[in-house]
């Protein structure tokens, strides 16, 4: 297309969300406010007006001007984003074939996404004035009890330390002190100021900790790399359970901040924030901004606005928080970096490891990696050298590692899933004043429904999936964890009338406790999954009940397996684990091997001796037998050697391409028409693809085949998985084909994405 080149005013390049593979062109308008690159901007977007974000300015354009609407109002006069991470985005929305309008959305608070000022006001703080600090209370009216119980507690703060009050603090001692508050304004005692917009806590005393030889020299290592400014460096810092990780972290973090440096630190998981963030500020005592899903568009955007203009050192964070713009980042740590929950599965599908290890190599800045279990792809990056492997082989004080067995169940009586054995240990345990956990990895009560007299089964109507048994307050409820339909426990067989004839099939949380409270009266259970903790505040509520061992029995999901320490556990059970022996995900056994040891270790942290208990019935099983014998690190590398063998990721590279539709042929259609142009463009002997390809690349298809579940939410899914020895190949030969998708009328007809280094099958 022909360039035009305008002589009377600049293109404007725009991200708007949609499926625009670059930034749209509009032109500008006379105003006294002039748009910047990486500021926000009103434009027309067909009958409605949109937010985008200035991404560059031309003075050349692919149209005519004729055909290029003005914007129609600037909302930044500064930017929101430096050029380098604006490049960062351009980097993602290349990487993962993402339209760059739809990465911005991601990275823009909702609040900004609406065209809401960037600034946020802060919170309203008072404190005494000079003329209150030199007065007394004999000075007010004697009838002004209100007012002198107010002016007792400033004097009282100022002499503990705490020369400025916030509304919450006011509100925890004393009530109806907003008139009193207002008569020492007007007399010149009291001023108001803006302060934060972040709430003011109250910091725990640091810790008493000195770190040992181990996590001395890892702190060291990477800061020797801080100091060398603007020094891209990647660490793996592999530490078993109850190591020390997160001191070594700190570590680092004080190092950075002493430089005037800001720490970005994510983290798997919401409920680990509000323990972490304590703590944090705890050794720090510097407050720390918090960015996650659990918090309401105000806090998300204060915690964005503090990052951005520097008035917090350290976020703290999960997924998202990974395009935070901070005004000088030096430091990025990535905690249990193998888990699965930093992958997005919907919209915008990036990896929150590789953005942040990208983000640090275009900010020229130190990252780590921190995991007991590392991720297969990070380990493999250390034996490349591209990864610098830190390892903490020895847990932290007294507490020694907890011992591993395995619990042969073959021919053993199970009652509500657990074994004699196991039930003998607990009891014996119990005993002892030892706390216990008991993890299942499926909630609530039984996972099939069935008929005893005709062998129906409650299933999904929209899903191929059984539904699962939820036991509520009142009654017994049906609850489909793929689409979230729900239905009452039906009171007869609907297919053979029969009443009374259901049975439960299978053990979920629900029943487990229900059992384990039966047979432990004198003892008291606490159960930790998502249908506990949805509210705001309870994982850290419950959490807490655990680590205080305020409860004897802990019963949970893979929610408890991840960077909690609970010093009273001594023995742990893990509970109907050979599910995932046999899944057709190659990634299932790294899945399956990290979860074990995560969860053994929670057993042991202490003083206290701790004990894993595995029930199986696959004993010999090779992953069991070099998990135990060899340890995490055996396995890690047998099974690597496996995957180069078998030409599998991270050896090769793969892009997963789905397709869904409420009519099946439509989503095949759409898939074999994608792999016949795919193939199509890698026949043309002129095609570019030719210049960077040799005789050891290779370009695979799999499929167009059915997902694992046909049919969810009552729509059919079908999948493609290209896959390439070189990314390069495998990035080029999508970009080339992703114009064509979609202008392709097939495209239209159904739900369809691209998922680059796909993380599940599903």
């Amino acid at each position: 297309m022909n360039k035009f080149t305008l002589h009377q005013s600049s293109i404007i390049k725009v991200a708007v969300p949609g499926p625009f593979l670059s930034p749209l062109d509009y032109c500008s308008i006379e105003s006294d406010r002039l748009p910047v690159v990486g500021g926000r901007v009103w434009v027309p977007f067909r009958n409605k007006k949109m937010v985008g974000l200035v991404m560059g300015l031309s003075d050349t354009s692919d149209f005519e001007r004729i055909k290029i609407k003005p914007i129609e109002e600037v909302i930044d006069t500064e930017p929101l984003f430096t050029e380098t991470q604006l490049s960062l985005f351009r980097w993602a929305s290349q990487y993962y074939h993402e339209p760059i309008g739809e990465v911005i959305a991601a990275v823009l608070p909702k609040r900004l996404r609406l065209g809401e000022a960037a600034r946020v006001k802060g919170n309203a703080y008072w404190s005494l004035t000079d003329l209150g600090q030199q007065s007394s209370v004999e000075n007010l009216a004697k009838n002004a009890s209100r007012q002198h119980e107010l002016f007792e507690f400033f004097m009282q703060a100022r002499l503990s330390g705490q020369h400025l009050l916030c509304a919450s603090d006011l509100s925890e001692s004393l009530q109806g002190w907003r008139p009193a508050l207002k008569k020492l304004i007007q007399i010149g005692w009291i001023e108001e100021r803006e302060g934060s917009c972040l709430r003011s806590s109250k910091f725990l005393p640091p810790p008493n900790h000195r770190l040992n030889e181990a996590q001395q020299q890892a702190v060291d290592r990477v800061v020797s790399g801080l100091q060398n400014q603007k020094s891209f460096e990647a660490f793996l810092l592999q530490g078993i359970t109850g190591s020390g990780k997160t001191e070594v972290y700190l570590g680092i973090i004080e190092a950075a901040i002493a430089q005037g440096k800001q720490a970005l630190v994510l983290v798997p998981e919401i409920g680990l924030t509000p323990q972490m963030v304590a703590r944090f500020e705890a050794q720090l005592q510097t407050q720390v901004a918090s960015l996650h899903s659990g918090l309401n568009d105000s806090e998300r955007h204060c915690a964005w606005h503090l990052v951005r203009t520097g008035q917090v050192k350290v976020l703290l964070g999960t997924r998202s928080a990974v395009f935070a713009p901070f005004q000088n980042l030096g430091l990025c740590i990535i905690d249990e970096e193998h888990d699965l929950s930093y992958k997005q599965q919907e919209g915008f599908r990036y990896s929150a490891r590789d953005v942040m290890v990208q983000r640090a190599y275009q900010e020229k800045i130190p990252v780590v990696l921190g995991s007991a279990t590392p991720s297969f792809e990070s380990l493999h990056n250390v034996n490349e050298g591209r990864y610098q492997h830190l390892q903490l082989k020895q847990r932290a004080g007294k507490a020694s590692l907890p011992s591993i067995k395995l619990l042969d169940i073959r021919g053993e009586k199970i009652q509500e899933g657990v074994s004699r054995p196991l039930k003998l240990a607990m009891q014996s345990r119990l005993e002892q004043g030892g706390q216990i956990l008991l993890f299942l990895n499926r909630r609530g009560f039984a996972p099939i429904l069935m008929c005893h007299e005709c062998g129906w089964q409650a299933s999904c109507p929209s899903c191929d999936a059984n539904m699962t048994l939820h036991s509520g307050q009142a009654h017994h409820y049906l609850l489909c964890h793929h689409c979230g339909e729900q239905h009452a426990e039906p009171s007869a067989c609907p297919s053979c009338e029969q009443q009374e004839s259901f049975v439960h099939v299978g053990q979920g949380t629900e029943r487990l406790q229900e059992a384990i409270q039966n047979w432990f009266p004198d003892y008291s259970v606490l159960r930790i999954d998502r249908d506990t903790t949805r509210r705001k505040g309870q994982m850290a509520e419950l959490t807490g009940i655990a680590q205080r061992g305020e409860a004897d029995i802990l019963i949970g999901t893979q929610m408890l397996a991840k960077g909690h320490h609970f010093p009273n556990v001594t023995l742990v059970g893990i509970l109907d684990i050979d599910q995932g022996l046999f899944s057709a995900d190659y990634r299932a056994p790294e899945r399956m091997a990290q979860l074990i040891m995560q969860v053994a270790g929670r057993a042991g942290r202490a003083e206290k001796k701790g004990e894993v208990l595995i029930q199986t019935h696959q004993p010999e099983h090779p992953l069991f037998t070099t998990l135990i014998t060899q340890g995490y690190d055996g396995f890690a590398q047998k099974s690597l050697q496996e995957r180069m063998a078998a030409n599998l990721p991270p050896f090769c590279y793969q892009l997963l391409i789905r397709a869904e539709a409420g009519n099946a042929q439509d989503a095949m259609d759409f898939l074999q028409s994608l792999k016949a142009g795919l193939e199509l463009n890698l026949q043309k002997n002129d095609h570019s693809l030719s210049k960077i390809q040799d005789n050891k690349t290779q370009i695979e298809f799999w499929g167009p085949v059915s997902a694992p579940m046909l049919r969810r939410q009552g729509r059919y899914r079908f999948q493609l998985l290209v896959q390439a020895t070189k990314r390069q190949v495998l990035h080029q030969l999508m970009t080339e084909m992703l114009p064509h998708i979609y202008k392709s009328p097939l495209a239209r007809k159904v739900r369809w994405s691209l998922d680059v280094d796909p993380q599940e099958m599903m």
